[in-house]
Order: structure tokens, then C-alpha cells, then sequence
């Protein structure tokens, strides 16, 4: 691997995915602000492409959040099978669906302090909804992030998921945050892979610090 600086690994990784993934965005199919903090709320410990498969069949049998508060959480969570853990889930999605109807009036409020208290939305899933909807600067930590920011060496293989997002802040202009983290989801999901990583196709290779 060829000795460069942090600040030259950063900026060359930067070039890379602007090269890739100039339109970058979430993948998660939504049509409604409810829908999309539902959504990735599903997509803990599961796909965006499987969570795509079950939401329109959700959101069809039950269109106003109203519809969604009022389901039987058994109801919910057979649609929900395919994507696992959907017991769970189903709890969460009537659990939000109700407190938003009547605490927000139905709204998915620009506030990441109320948010993080909704079953199942955590730092991540407020970071993602709130970058999506309001353009807030924030700078999501999925699986993907987390591990591209450790093979590139941006942070210590035993770092923190808040260490990443910190250490990512700092390396990174707060106007593209969202950006960057759309691109490093999508290099990570389709070329930095977990297992097998298409490691003889990439341009950054020789700055990698897992690349043998």
C-alpha cells in the first residue's frame, strides 16, 4: 500500500465516489415522510431490496398512518415475514404509526431529540430519515459505512459506531455529509463488500488498508 496522508486517502475516496455515484440516494422507496421512518426502521438487520418488497404491500392495505395505528399488530407482521425479526417489527410500526397520529399530528417532526425515542429508531434511523426529508447535515453509520471508514483505515478497527461518525464529520465538509453517506452505502453495499469485495476492480485499491 502506498504511504499516502489521511487527508490524501480521503480526498482520493472522495474523487472515487463522485465517480461512481454522482446521483446518489437512498434506496429505500417511499412516498410519504411516515413511510420512509418506517422503512428504515425495517431495514435494521435486513435489505433495502427486501424491505422494497414488503412496504407497498403495507402501505396499500393500510394508506393513512391513521390505518396504520389502528392495524392488528398480527396483521402487520405477516406482511412484514419476509424480512425477519417482523414480530418485532409489526410492534414498532403500530407503536410509531400511533404515538406520531397523536403526538404530531401525523407528522414526522424535523427533531432528532423526539425521534430517537420512537420504538426502534435509533441514531441511525433519525440521521437517514432527517437527512432524507430536511436536508439536515448528518452523517448515517450503517454496516456499509462502518466498514469501508475500517478498511480504508479512517478510523481503528475497534471504533465505535459513534467514533465513525464523528471521525467521518471531521474528515468531510458538513454541507456534504448526507452525500457522502448515500455513496459510502452504496460503494459498500455493491462494491466493498462484506464478503468477496470486488477488490481487483477498484480504483482506490492501493490505499486500502485490507487490500493484500
Amino acid at each position: 500500500m502506498n504511504k499516502i496522508s489521511q487527508k490524501e486517502r480521503v480526498f482520493l475516496f472522495e474523487n472515487y465516489l463522485e465517480e461512481l455515484y454522482s446521483d446518489a440516494r437512498c434506496e429505500l422507496q417511499y412516498s410519504k415522510d411516515y413511510e420512509l421512518l418506517i422503512a428504515v426502521v425495517l431495514s435494521a438487520q435486513t435489505t433495502d431490496k427486501r424491505v422494497n418488497s414488503v412496504t407497498p404491500i403495507l402501505f396499500s392495505k393500510y394508506p393513512t398512518l391513521e390505518d396504520l395505528a389502528n392495524a392488528s399488530t398480527q396483521d402487520v407482521a405477516q406482511i412484514l415475514m419476509p424480512i425477519g425479526t417482523f414480530q418485532k417489527k409489526a410492534q414498532f410500526v403500530t407503536q410509531i404509526a400511533k404515538r406520531l397520529v397523536l403526538e404530531q399530528n401525523g407528522k414526522v417532526p424535523n427533531d432528532p431529540t423526539y425521534l430517537v425515542t420512537l420504538p426502534g429508531a435509533g441514531r441511525k434511523t433519525v440521521n437517514v430519515v432527517l437527512s432524507n426529508l430536511y436536508n439536515y447535515p448528518a452523517i448515517a453509520v450503517d454496516t456499509h459505512v462502518e466498514r469501508v471508514s475500517k478498511r480504508l483505515g479512517f478510523v481503528k478497527d475497534n471504533a465505535t459506531v459513534l467514533e465513525v461518525e464523528k471521525k467521518l464529520q471531521k474528515l468531510y465538509r458538513k454541507d456534504s455529509w448526507s452525500r457522502r453517506h448515500h455513496q459510502m452505502v452504496l460503494f459498500g453495499r455493491y462494491h466493498c463488500k462484506a464478503i468477496h469485495p470486488e477488490c481487483e476492480h477498484c480504483k482506490i485499491k492501493d490505499i486500502c488498508f485490507k487490500y493484500k
